[in-house]
């Protein structure tokens, strides 16, 4: 079964909101409708989704103001974000694009740059998570071999990246004690347990530096880093340059 893509939609104009909703249900896709920003702020602290489309100019709440809070505040900012507006200054939308949303609409606009526009950030986002997932046929059995057990302990390391895995529930997921994971990840790769899982962590980021990721928060959300300055101080050591010093060199 094809899950339908989750997206959420701010709009205070009932009719344009009335039309979205129709077009984007129409053409599959699962949609959550708010009328302002308060009340979507309260949503995405107990739920998320696949894309944000959100107007720029509504009362008590913009579409800027809302992006920063969902975004920096609420930490959802691996969810791509589209502002709708009818403003075409220049400085506001450079603005927003330099904020970090992803695309903007300009009203009026043609149905088919919407959807196209909608499907090109998804298409994108799930292309990145299908580089950096495991082949879905590298384990042939549930009880462990020496052969992948490498690779079975990389598939649960990346299903649970921006969780605090540690040791002990590593273990218990591939159904041996810590002293015998540690023994094995010892031997396969000369690093202790600890060591493997916050350099996996950090080849993880680095990955997503090379796919075009500028955002070093979004990078230590990602990677399930304790710490801004943890992530930074651990990305230093193993590269012996700085997260930003790294991304200054993939620009020149």
């Amino acid at each position: 079964m094809k899950f339908k893509k989750k997206i959420v939609l701010i709009e205070d104009d009932l009719a344009l909101g009335i039309s979205i909703v129709e077009i984007l249900t129409f053409n599959n896709y699962d949609v959550e409708w708010f009328k302002d920003g308060a009340e979507t702020v309260t949503y995405f602290k107990r739920k998320t989704c696949d894309l944000i489309i959100s107007d720029f100019m509504m009362p008590a709440m913009t579409g800027e103001e809302l992006f920063l809070k969902i975004h920096k505040e609420i930490k959802k900012n691996s969810i791509p974000f589209i502002i709708i507006t009818a403003n075409i200054d220049e400085g506001i939308k450079y603005r927003q694009l330099e904020n970090g949303v992803n695309d903007y609409l300009t009203k009026p606009f043609k149905t088919k740059e919407l959807l196209y526009k909608i499907k090109n950030i998804l298409d994108f986002k799930q292309n990145i998570v299908k580089k950096l997932s495991p082949d879905p046929f590298s384990k042939v059995t549930i009880k462990l071999s020496e052969k992948d057990f490498i690779i079975s302990l990389n598939e649960i390391l990346l299903k649970t990246m921006k969780s605090k895995i540690d040791t002990t529930e590593l273990s218990k997921r591939l159904f041996m004690s810590k002293s015998t994971l540690d023994k094995k990840i010892r031997k396969h790769t000369n690093k202790n347990s600890s060591q493997y899982i916050r350099e996996f962590k950090l080849e993880y980021a680095i990955k997503l530096i090379n796919l075009g990721e500028k955002n070093i928060q979004f990078l230590v959300d990602e990677t399930g880093f304790n710490s801004f300055s943890y992530f930074s101080t651990s990305f230093k050591s193993y590269t012996e340059i700085s997260a930003r010093e790294y991304i200054k060199s993939l620009k020149v």
